[in-house]
Order: structure tokens, then C-alpha cells, then sequence
């Protein structure tokens, strides 16, 4: 039982727990996962939710001051089930509040919906405009068979090959692509490509495209409508942080970006530092 398990409760009340997400944002949905509690989960649960400035003290938000909002009302659970909620998004929270009934074991929380950045941090005058913490997504890309296409857009360097991007080795014409849908739409100056770790499946070239088009389609995303060049099509090393500013191109501004591999392989860490432009 590999979770956050509470004593029996002998007494009025229910137990609870507050958690500081990851990262702000809306919320749509929550996965209660009581797997392995087959006599001891709760029998049903609730959520809250609250949206607060900074890093409060836990003692505050249990107290009366934090203005919750229901999100989920008590609802039954399943022992040893994956319960899953779909939540109707509203506004950006910052934390919630997990109530079980009246007490037991739940396994895992899951809070799933849109990164939705502090306004203040998108006013700096240079950010990563591709950074998940800056509402950065991965809309779509050609093949993701050994890494996800979302560990291009995490924080902090790249941990493995396994915490990166990488595609099945390609044995047809063509190449490997990934769109990032910027946090906010912006003129991009700087670019990083890190190839950390893929030593003997780093890509041999890579290229960057940009579009301005904050409602484009999936058809115009894998088109060629639109595109603008951004990179040249520029040798890659394995195993390797690569800077990219006076080999850009310069373009206006721009909501996606394009990352052709080629032929295939793996990219750890993409970057695209600028500033918002409304």
C-alpha cells in the first residue's frame, strides 16, 4: 500500500489533505486512485480547490482565511480502482484540498488541466516561451515510441535518455517532428537543443519553423501553410547543449514552433527564449 493511509477514525469529522500543485492552472479533471486498499479506503471523497499568492503557511490554508471552492462534491469510491472525475474548468488554482470520508488509504491524486502561469512572469523581459511552467505544450509530433513528446518542454536538465523525446529509428524516407505551442505568443531570440544523453541516437540535424497562428488547425500544424523559417537545417552533436541565436532568423512573432529531426532520434530538452509580444 504504497499511499497516504490515515488511522481509523473513532471520532466525528473526516480526514483531509491540502497539496500546492506543481504548477498553477485550470483544472479538469482528477483521478483518486485507491489501488491495493481493498478494506481500508474511504468511502467516498470530495475536492476543493483555492487560488493564493506566494508560498502561504500550511497552517493558514487549513484555517478559515483560504477562500475554497468546491470542485467535486462527495462522491463514492471504489477499493483498489482508479476513480476518475471529470471537473468543469473555471478559474487558475494553486491548490487543493482532498477530503476522504471518513478516513482510510488512497494511493495516488491526480490533477489533470492547463498550466496557467503567473501574469507577472510572463511581463520579464526574456522567458523560455516553450517552458510547460510558462503554459508551453507539445501539441503533436511524428513519432514519440521511446520517449514522451511533452519531456521536451520540462524544467531542469534532462535526467536519462528515458526523460527525453525519441523516435523509432526511421527506415523510410522523410523525418521526425514535434510542435510546441508556445505558452504565449512572442518573438522568440535564443534557442537551445540539448541532446543530453543520447550519445549514440542523437539526431543528425535538426531545423526550427515558425507560425503565428493562435487557432491554427492539426491540418495547418503538420502543414507547410504559414511556416516560416526560424533554424536552418544545422548539424547536431550527441550528447550536447546547443546555443542557437545568430543563426536565427528573425521572425515577428509566433505561437508555434516546429522541431524537424533528421532523420530521427532523440532531443532531451528544448528551449525557445524571448519575449511575449501582445
Amino acid at each position: 500500500m504504497d499511499g497516504w493511509e490515515t488511522r481509523r477514525r473513532r471520532s466525528p469529522g473526516h480526514d483531509w489533505c491540502i497539496l500546492r500543485l506543481g504548477l498553477p492552472g485550470v483544472i479538469h479533471g482528477v483521478v483518486v486512485d485507491t489501488s491495493f486498499f481493498t478494506g481500508n479506503y474511504p468511502e467516498s471523497c470530495s475536492l476543493e480547490a483555492c487560488a493564493v499568492a506566494g508560498v502561504p503557511e500550511p497552517a493558514w490554508l487549513a484555517g478559515e482565511e483560504a477562500a475554497w471552492v468546491e470542485l467535486l462534491p462527495r462522491s463514492p469510491l471504489r477499493g483498489d480502482a482508479v476513480n476518475g472525475f471529470a471537473i468543469a474548468p473555471t478559474e487558475r488554482f494553486t491548490h487543493v484540498r482532498l477530503n476522504i470520508f471518513p478516513d482510510g488509504g488512497v494511493a495516488r491524486l491526480r490533477v489533470h488541466g492547463d498550466v496557467v502561469p503567473d501574469p507577472a512572469s510572463l511581463r520579464r523581459p526574456e522567458i523560455d516561451l516553450a517552458a510547460v511552467e510558462n503554459g508551453g505544450w507539445v501539441a503533436l509530433c511524428s513519432d514519440m515510441h521511446y520517449g514522451n513528446r511533452q519531456n521536451l518542454i520540462l524544467p531542469g536538465p534532462p535526467l536519462g535518455m528515458h526523460d527525453g523525446w525519441e523516435t523509432k529509428r526511421r527506415r523510410g524516407p522523410g523525418h521526425d517532428w514535434a510542435v510546441v505551442r508556445l505558452g504565449a505568443r512572442g518573438r522568440i531570440r535564443r534557442v537551445v537543443v540539448d541532446t543530453s544523453h543520447f550519445k549514440g541516437n542523437a539526431p543528425g540535424s535538426c531545423s526550427l519553423e515558425a507560425l503565428d497562428s493562435a487557432d491554427a488547425t492539426p491540418a495547418e500544424l503538420t502543414g507547410s501553410a504559414g511556416w516560416r523559417g526560424l533554424l536552418p537545417e544545422t548539424k547536431l552533436q550527441p550528447h550536447t547543449v546547443h546555443p542557437f541565436e545568430a543563426e536565427l532568423e528573425r521572425v515577428p512573432a509566433a505561437t508555434h514552433v516546429r522541431l524537424n529531426v533528421f532523420p530521427d532520434g532523440g532531443v532531451a530538452r528544448l528551449r525557445l527564449f524571448g519575449e511575449v509580444v501582445r
